[in-house]
């Protein structure tokens, strides 16, 4: 008896885009394409109304993109697994979007049989990141790995706050009720820490970095 075949929607804006790789869909014996969505809302409603076992999402779709659909569907613990396709191989959105639960993410340029391996390959529990955006993932996984050993201790917060409200040195000496010497020595870990060299530069990297609020 055969064994069942992979149940796929595909999520994708683009008609004939969608209409391509629904094709080269349909040419596969061991797939099944159940479903299709050109939005983000209509992507959760069919693989709720059809129980799939992949999607393939586009990560760029009208009124909720992507990794919005993934986050619903992880929070929604839904067993389907996600191949999610990119036009722009940033390693940050990699990152997130296998962060947040996704098997696989490659770019809409790869060719279709491409992507219907990869489909096999996550139905059969498998992991596949483009290679073209392994070294962004690596990257980001170096940079986040930094800021995590590098957490601001909780009077280096406070000096940071102040530093951000305007105040000098001094004035932060006389508030927290320390030396100069002893602010100054706050300051210049903070700018080894966050990577700058001045107090404007240090402000707008916390930010960056969501430190202050």
């Amino acid at each position: 008896m055969p064994s069942a075949r992979t149940r796929i929607v595909i999520a994708e804006d683009h008609p004939l885009f969608r209409e391509a790789l629904s094709a080269t869909i349909r040419e596969r014996p061991d797939f099944e394409l159940v479903g299709e969505a050109a939005t983000g809302r209509a992507a959760l409603d069919r693989i709720r109304e059809l129980a799939p076992d992949v999607v393939v999402l586009d990560l760029k779709l009208p009124d909720l993109d992507g990794l919005q659909v993934l986050a619903a569907l992880r929070r929604a613990q839904s067993p389907v697994r996600v191949v999610l396709l990119s036009a722009f191989l940033d390693g940050a959105i990699a990152y997130e979007a296998v962060a947040a639960g996704a098997e696989a993410y490659l770019s809409k340029d790869a060719d279709r049989e491409r992507v219907c391996d990869t489909i096999a390959a996550v139905a059969r529990g498998e992991t596949v990141l483009a290679p073209e955006i392994q070294a962004g993932i690596a990257q980001e996984i170096r940079t986040r790995g930094a800021v995590s050993r590098t957490a601001l201790s909780p009077r280096e917060q406070e000096v940071l706050a102040l530093v951000a409200e305007g105040h000098s040195a001094p004035d932060i000496g006389k508030r927290l009720y320390l030396s100069p010497a002893t602010v100054k020595g706050h300051l210049q870990s903070l700018y080894e820490k966050l990577g700058v060299s001045d107090r404007a530069a240090a402000v707008a990297e916390a930010m960056r970095r969501g430190l202050l609020e």
